[in-house]
């Protein structure tokens, strides 16, 4: 990728509106800007309405870097394109009409490559008290190509120069000429030779400071770049299918057939002779011919009533391979979706897309709830087929979201105009899971039904654990899921971000309710196989939250953040923990008060439970605690009674229900390693690992640079500003919450860094042997690590 050659930092400009115009400006032209308060190496241009004391000035002369006048933006934004930077080189007045450039005559020295910078040779020992300010100067010297060091010295090095702020008799005892840190400005403005023996030298008077601190426009210029930051990774391709690259453009046909005769064929269907006609339109399709439909759907209609070979089933599938590949749906005209819509139906009922593709679900699920009746048991040929029928929607519904996804690039790169065929609105894909009036929300019936259909495959698919099994169908589901998922959220993001957000939500908590009778372990399959990322975080999210609100532990539902999983998540890792194995699960939200986990929990009308059904006799907040899993509490007698089936005052009740909430958390801590529900523990463990992997994937800090250019990341610029401001005072006006949420997580790490939530996480859990558990164990520990890679950035 080529370097961008137009690099800004803006100093000396505290105006917000003139500040914005620039940066605007600079981005319209293919320009890149680099906000903050030090200088940075890697710009190009320095823009200054005037001769400054500034850091940022002083380092840019140093440098031989570009120092021009607003004006040079502003101009060259109306010609359309960068203009000569000459005209707009900053100057130093002398007081009468003549001006001097010393700006200029240091980058044309850094230009011809007579020198690198304004100090190189200079190997400076710098010895100023004030670290910030030490900082500074640090960063002025290393932008003329000083080298820089502190007291003392390393032996092998010749020390030229002693930079002091104070200059004291101990600075004088080097072996080296000791000036005050005011000869750098004298250098590079005052010497007389710099100018060929002329007599240019100045009393610039310069009291060499920080840039001039417009601390609120600072940080509104932080969360430009972190909008900017968050907007990209939102439309970053989650889903790849580089297969698709080399399918055939209609457009652009290389060779197409303009007719062919296809009447021999309804004659041998005719005839009954569907092995000859498939053969027939085997050989007979190009780039912008397609079969007859009708003899299409007879063919399949054929195949679909169990008696064709595997021969011809194979012969079939090529036949519909080469369509999509000749004829991809997804890059054609109208005309062509709505062939395939013709052709991608059941022959006999003929109730549309998602029809047929329910139906072959329902089979390899051997369901007799089909659209019509089918040959059974499942027939291998026939199986077979169906299989074959998912795996064609899938490919076609990845080809549109290709496509849909190349289309972003192309607008993001701004090369050409997508063509008219990357319209999505008579997609397939579309058609098949929402109808006109549900393409705003991405839960729709048939979503609703493909969800339920996943959560049953799953049942058999992740339960069995068949090594020998050849059909994956939740997995296959699962692919179905996230391709609509990324293929929705592409469509709607640009236009309503809170749309696709709440629509996510709701797809994840809907999944999570479902599959409740799902076992953990199922749970997590459920997630980890999940290929989109955005999808996952959320799943991931919605399912530990239902995991713990049936086990006695509410997590509030405020937007996910480091900061969340580290106050809230963890501390519910404790309470799953203690859930003893086997018992019954309590909800608040349900009519029922036991829900069957394991067969440790008694019939809803037995006896036994007629305690906990009777709802006036429970006092307030008694659901919530018994789903903790109380040890005493489920303690029985003689005659299967419980503790509470004794008690009659509500007030001795409640007070027996917090007694025993406390006596179990201190249970658990004191015995340190021992855990009661490891497996309920191991899920929970496995969900927030996936959580926080999705998290940083999907929301995470942008990554450090390579360690040179390391200060110029977002991450580091946003530590040093939680170093000197509070997070209220940084995010203070800020409307853009994503944005809030990444200072949020930066203040985490730090805080993280320092040990500040080590009590988060309780003993028991913190020691428990469980692989999935000190898993996320190393992962706390790696969050931790970054933490400390932020502070000893700083």
């Amino acid at each position: 990728m080529e370097a961008c050659t137009h690099v800004f930092q803006i100093s000396g400009i505290k105006v917000r509106d003139e500040k914005r115009v620039l940066i605007q400006g600079i981005q319209q032209l293919g320009g890149k800007y680099i906000g903050g308060s030090v200088y940075q190496h890697a710009c190009t241009h320095l823009i200054v309405p005037q001769v400054l004391s500034s850091e940022k000035f002083l380092a840019a002369c140093a440098a031989g870097k570009w120092v021009v006048t607003p004006d040079y933006v502003l101009d060259s934004v109306k010609n359309g394109s960068w203009l000569a930077e000459g005209p707009y080189e900053v100057a130093i007045s002398t007081g009468s009409t003549a001006a001097f450039y010393p700006v200029k005559q240091w980058r044309e020295k850094v230009a011809s490559g007579r020198l690198k910078g304004a100090f190189q040779g200079w190997r400076v020992l710098l010895l100023v008290q004030e670290s910030t300010r030490r900082a500074m100067f640090k960063r002025l010297l290393k932008a003329g190509r000083a080298e820089v060091y502190h007291c003392p010295p390393p032996s092998y090095t010749s020390i030229t120069h002693v930079m002091a702020k104070p200059v004291t008799e101990n600075s004088k005892s080097h072996n080296a000429p000791c000036y005050p840190v005011s000869h750098i400005v004298q250098h590079l403005f005052g010497t007389e030779t710099l100018f060929g023996g002329q007599s240019n030298r100045v009393d610039m008077n310069f009291n060499i400071t920080e840039e001039p601190a417009d601390i609120k426009d600072s940080f509104s210029t932080l969360e430009v770049e972190l909008k900017t930051y968050v907007l990209k990774q939102e439309v970053q391709p989650r889903l790849c299918f580089l297969e698709f690259l080399g399918y055939h453009d209609p457009y652009s046909p290389l060779a197409q057939a303009t007719e062919m005769d296809f009447s021999n064929v309804g004659c041998m269907i005719e005839c009954g002779l569907f092995t000859e006609a498939l053969d027939s339109i085997r050989s007979a399709v190009y780039p912008g011919l397609l079969p007859p439909a009708p003899y299409l759907i007879s063919l399949l209609g054929y195949t679909q009533q169990g008696n064709a070979t595997s021969v011809y089933m194979r012969n079939f599938q090529q036949v519909m391979d080469k369509l999509i590949v000749t004829n991809p749906p997804w890059m054609a005209p109208k005309s062509v979706k709505k062939y395939f819509t013709q052709v991608l139906q059941c022959p006999q009922c003929k109730k549309g897309l998602w029809s047929f593709l329910e139906t072959a679900i329902r089979y390899c699920m051997s369901s007799e709830d089909t659209c019509h009746p089918l040959p059974g048991p499942a027939l291998p040929t026939l199986l077979h087929f169906h299989c074959y029928i998912l795996a064609l929607f899938l490919k076609i519904f990845q080809g549109e979201l290709h496509s849909v996804t190349a289309g972003e690039f192309v607008l993001l790169q701004g090369t050409r105009a997508p063509p008219a065929s990357a319209s999505v609105s008579g997609s397939l894909l579309y058609g098949t899971f929402w109808t006109v009036w549900e393409r705003s929300t991405l839960l729709s019936c048939a979503v609703k039904k493909l969800l339920q259909l996943l959560i049953q495959a799953a049942m058999v698919d992740y339960a069995e654990r068949d090594e020998k099994q050849t059909l994956h169908l939740a997995d296959t589901l699962l692919d179905f899921l996230s391709v609509l998922v990324e293929f929705w959220c592409q469509q709607h993001w640009k236009l309503n971000q809170s749309l696709v957000e709440k629509g996510l939500k709701d797809l994840s908590e809907h999944l999570a309710v479902i599959s409740q009778d799902l076992s953990p372990n199922i749970l997590v399959e459920l997630v980890i196989r999940v290929r989109s990322s955005r999808l996952k975080l959320m799943m991931a999210d919605a399912i530990f939250r239902n995991l713990c609100s049936r086990n006695g532990y509410t997590v509030g539902d405020e937007p996910l953040s480091l900061k969340k999983t580290v106050l809230s998540y963890l501390p519910a890792l404790e309470s799953l923990a203690l859930c003893p194995s086997g018992t019954c699960l309590r909800t608040e939200n349900t009519s029922r008060s036991c829900t069957n986990q394991g067969t440790g929990c008694r019939p809803q009308n037995s006896p036994e439970n007629e305690t906990c059904s009777e709802k006036d006799n429970i006092p307030r907040g008694l659901n919530r605690v018994n789903a903790a899993g109380s040890v005493l509490l489920r303690q029985t007698d003689g005659d299967g009674r419980l503790p509470l089936d004794l008690i009659s005052e509500q007030s001795q009740r409640e007070e027996l229900l917090l007694s025993a909430q406390v006596g179990d958390t201190k249970c658990l801590r004191n015995k340190g390693t021992e855990v009661l529900n490891l497996p309920l523990l191991e899920a929970g463990s496995s969900l927030l690992s996936l959580l926080i992997f999705s998290y940083h994937r999907e929301r995470g800090l942008p990554c450090h640079t390579p360690s040179s250019d390391r200060h110029h990341s977002l991450g580091y610029r946003l530590a040093r500003a939680l170093e000197m401001h509070s997070f209220q005072k940084v995010t203070q006006g800020w409307t853009d919450q994503r944005a809030v949420r990444l200072v949020e997580d930066v203040e985490t790490l730090w805080e993280l860094s320092k040990g500040k939530y080590q009590g988060q996480v309780s003993q028991g859990v913190t020691e428990c042997k469980g692989e999935n558990t000190q898993f996320l164990m190393k992962i706390l520990e790696d969050l931790k690590s970054r933490g400390e890679a932020l502070v000893t950035d700083l």
